[in-house]
């Protein structure tokens, strides 16, 4: 029964106030609202609209979106109440640990990690294809060599653009949250400026005929383009990982997770309309389909605008998810399931400046090395099993002896048919999604449960605790 050995909400929330490891507690609620809509709004809407459109759900998109959006709404509210009564680093790798147990919280924070860090990549490299269109609209032209990934066959060797943007952000993280957080809050400003322009702009030039048919690959498309489009909301859950940084987590981290969802799906549904109202949908198989529909109608300069923000918007969701990972990084490492160096904290900074700048070698490796194009929906089904088992732990927390400690803070409404529908809704997102993305998923859990057999059980903190006593015993 060791390996279902469980840690109290008491003892997570006092091993944040440990000598050397306690991390600076700088965010409220706008801060954390503005981080939300930073990985959310991001390659999703700029990048995904148009592929899910083109290849399965039309002008249904519309109804992918929302699909998409209520699992997360639903998801979104287990979130809230873990991360208001459990305010620790870690997300769904933390609340695990307190409701399943060890081995359950080791698989779903090897779960997040390829979350995060196929995110950062995959992401890092949507950065550096946009940042080389705005130079060459400059005529300006870097090496082929040095702005891809390796492939001889293409004569690409190293992306060195993306390498240099996770950098460039991992300085950011490493001078402390606050400053991250405002860098954060003034990029996302400025792309949810450009998303409001393409809306007031583009839906003028709305033709009603081009949403004829509107589901012209039936349900079963608008089914599979929510499991698409489902990665545009990937990052709402990253906010949980900044729990223990938040003044007052048990009012302010349900309103940064909840508002930055809502605001984020409103958006998405009204630009996917408007989206498919400017281009028949059997146009839109783009890389830059908003940008593209500007150029449809002639709005050049906007279409300029939009490439600045999508190349903004990008950046900010790297941003989150590096940030996520390293938190993640850290509240394992502290556990002992991952070697200290992850959860050793700057006494100047406050924040775990060495697992950062680990954190920026590992992702800029992939992202400069490693074509990720085949991988992306790996991202999809680690976020939609953390989504499953979140919504599943609430009901758990609800009859834990635990309970008692966690009276204060939001609680899910509706208990249990709202959890229940979070994993529900989830579950059946998760089954659109190829067969050999889950046969990846299960390689990547059993490399997981390896690394867990050789070094995370012997050295976790809860196994040195039970030697221990057995000693003095």
């Amino acid at each position: 029964m060791s390996l279902f050995r469980k840690k109290s909400i008491a003892s997570l929330i006092k091993e944040t106030t440990g000598k050397d490891v306690a991390l600076k507690k700088d965010l409220g609620a706008f801060d954390l609202t503005m981080l939300g809509i930073g990985a959310i709004i991001g390659t999703g809407i700029f990048v995904l609209t148009g592929v899910a459109a083109a290849e399965h759900a039309g002008p249904a998109l519309i109804i992918s979106f929302i699909l998409s959006g209520l699992a997360c709404v639903f998801a979104a509210l287990c979130y809230a109440e873990f991360a208001s009564k459990v305010p620790v680093s870690g997300s769904a790798y933390t609340y695990s640990y307190a409701t399943f147990g060890e081995i359950i919280a080791w698989i779903l924070g090897w779960d997040l990690i390829l979350e995060y860090g196929l995110a950062s990549s995959a992401v890092a490299s949507g950065w550096s294809g946009y940042f080389q269109g705005l130079l060459g609209g400059f005529g300006i032209h870097l090496p082929t060599a040095i702005t891809s990934a390796y492939d001889p066959s293409k004569g690409t060797f190293i992306d060195i653009p993306a390498i240099a943007i996770v950098f460039i952000i991992t300085l950011l993280l490493s001078q402390g949250t606050k400053k991250s957080a405002k860098f954060n809050a003034v990029m996302v400003l400025i792309k949810l400026a450009v998303v409001i322009l393409f809306i007031a702009v583009g839906v003028w030039y709305v033709k009603p005929e081009n949403w004829t048919p509107f589901m012209p690959f039936g349900f079963s498309g608008v089914a599979t383009g929510a499991a698409t489009v489902f990665f545009a909301y990937i990052g709402f859950d990253a906010v949980a990982t900044a729990a223990e940084e938040v003044r007052n987590p048990q009012r302010n981290m349900p309103i940064g997770i909840i508002a930055s969802l809502l605001v984020c799906t409103a958006l998405y549904i009204i630009v996917s309309a408007i989206l498919t109202g400017i281009v028949p949908y059997t146009e839109l198989n783009v890389k830059n389909p908003v940008a593209f529909a500007l150029n449809y109608i002639n709005q050049d300069w906007v279409a300029g605008l939009i490439s600045v923000g999508a190349i903004t918007g990008i950046t900010t969701v790297l941003l989150v998810m590096l940030y996520g990972q390293t938190r993640l990084f850290y509240a394992i490492s502290r556990d002992g399931l991952l070697p200290k160096v992850f959860s050793k904290v700057s006494k100047k900074k406050q924040t775990p400046v060495a697992n950062t700048w680990i954190t920026c070698l590992l992702v800029s490796f992939f992202t400069g090395f490693v074509p990720l194009s085949k991988l992306a929906e790996l991202t999809n089904i680690g976020t939609l099993f953390a989504f499953m088992t979140v919504s599943v732990g609430i009901l758990y927390l609800r009859r834990s002896k635990d309970q008692g400690e966690t009276k204060s803070g939001f609680s899910v409404p509706f208990v249990p048919y709202v959890p229940i529908l979070a994993f529900v809704f989830c579950a059946y997102l998760a089954l659109q999604l190829p067969r050999l993305t889950w046969i990846s998923f299960g390689v990547w859990l059993v490399l997981g449960l390896i690394v867990y057999f050789l070094y995370g059980r012997r050295h976790s903190n809860l196994n040195t605790q039970t030697n221990l006593n057995k000693k003095i015993g």
